[in-house]
């Protein structure tokens, strides 16, 4: 059973938490701003979040992972339900019998939300959903033979997935319907000759077994009908643009094997991208940028660089609006273990401001979504005693998320 976690008291001989909540002296405050820790009776339990969505109540459904037995490779399925407030309603702890290794975004189409997951014995690709009110989680097979789902977004009522061949050693970008036909498909090599291939297909099989790094893969599809995927290609992590049907991609991005690559990607629209980028434990931060023709190399793209944040440190993008304005907010691990939120003018891509969340713990980024009323959520995993990964949410209102891109 989870709990909201106000304060906590550790000792020296284990774990010991004291609940409580304070009372709700103004409820609308309480909605707008809050954060919480979900801790779990567990202490052996390993959940992590992978992304959110706000619900019709006002509150937030949350797709995580699991650690499962030790005879599972796979992470498990977690799906968290929580109030407006911030406080605990439901979660699911998925059978791995449904799917294993849920993959986001999650989608939110019609009345359910969805996301990608895998059968655990064959490896193929499902589409999995559930209800507003966590009442059950269905799943279902893609209509063909695509494994190791990795990244999936939704346009034009459509699913884009970008999966892993393991047999081809391809990277696999697909359009498929709703019901899980697919409707296109393409893979490109992520390397030819044996020793090289090896090496790369290591980063890729860590990544589904959580033993390694975990990459930023990205897919999604430009205004003028182009897709992208951030994944590997040709022995490296790079960022490359396709129209599903040819054999060679229309465009790549190189990155420097595992050393540099684009650690964040997101389409802001026309032919504008907001990125960034690692190479050799640097980051940097490039908020406005065209899309690249021939075959450049990441590493020419400069950028600002955030020598607080970790080494080749994860990296969330949002767009947002307020009052008509329009920034993009990143957010990262800083070297202090906190959750960094840095604001840029998405017009002329220039600094706003900063701001960084979460005290005590460490605290570490997962998603973050811009509400219905204008303010923003952020999930992210925060370490109880240093050890024990937990999720945790922040609510900043439309007020403050206004004052932090005004300045």
């Amino acid at each position: 059973m989870l709990r909201k976690l106000y304060s906590l008291l550790f000792t020296l001989a284990g774990l010991l938490i004291i609940a409580g909540c304070s009372e709700k002296s103004n409820p609308e405050y309480d909605i707008q701003n809050f954060t919480s820790v979900f801790d779990n009776n567990k202490f052996d339990a390993s959940y992590f979040p992978i992304d959110m969505r706000e619900t019709p109540d006002g509150g937030y459904i949350i797709l995580g992972g699991r650690r499962l037995s030790e005879n599972s490779e796979f992470a498990g399925i977690y799906l968290l339900k929580v109030d407006k407030f911030g406080q605990f309603e439901k979660e699911i702890d998925v059978p791995k019998s449904t799917g294993v290794y849920p993959v986001g975004k999650l989608i939110e189409y019609q009345t359910r939300y969805y996301f990608f997951c895998m059968d655990e014995q064959t490896l193929n690709a499902q589409i999995a959903s559930v209800d507003a009110l966590l009442e059950a989680v269905a799943a279902k097979p893609v209509q063909g033979t695509l494994t190791y789902p990795g990244a999936v977004s939704f346009i034009d009522n459509n699913f884009v997935l970008l999966s892993y061949d393991n047999s081809a050693k391809q990277s696999v970008i697909s359009l498929l319907n709703p019901d899980g036909g697919i409707l296109a498909s393409k893979g490109y090599d992520i390397g030819v000759g044996a020793d090289d291939q090896i090496i790369t297909e290591k980063y890729v099989i860590e990544h589904y077994l959580r033993t390694g790094r975990q990459w930023p893969f990205e897919v999604g599809k430009m205004a003028n009908g182009l897709y992208y995927f951030n994944g590997f290609f040709n022995y490296t992590f790079s960022l490359v643009f396709s129209d599903v049907q040819a054999d060679e991609p229309r465009n790549v991005v190189q990155g420097q094997s595992d050393k540099g690559g684009l650690s964040a990607v997101s389409y802001i629209g026309a032919n504008k991208f907001a990125f960034a980028r690692f190479s050799y434990g640097n980051n940097y931060i490039l908020p406005n940028k065209d899309v690249p023709t021939g075959s450049p190399s990441s590493s020419d793209f400069g950028g600002y660089t955030l020598p607080e944040l970790v080494a080749d440190a994860p990296v969330k993008i949002l767009p947002v609006t307020v009052d008509n304005k329009t920034a993009l907010v990143y957010a990262s691990n800083t070297r202090s273990k906190q959750i960094g939120l840095y604001f840029y003018d998405e017009n002329s891509g220039k600094f706003i401001s900063s701001r960084y969340l979460g005290f005590s713990n460490p605290y570490e980024i997962a998603s973050l979504i811009q509400t219905t009323d204008g303010g923003l959520a952020i999930t992210g995993t925060t370490y109880l005693a240093g050890r024990f990964p937990r999720i945790c949410v922040f609510k900043i209102s439309k007020e403050e998320l206004a004052g932090q891109i005004n300045k």
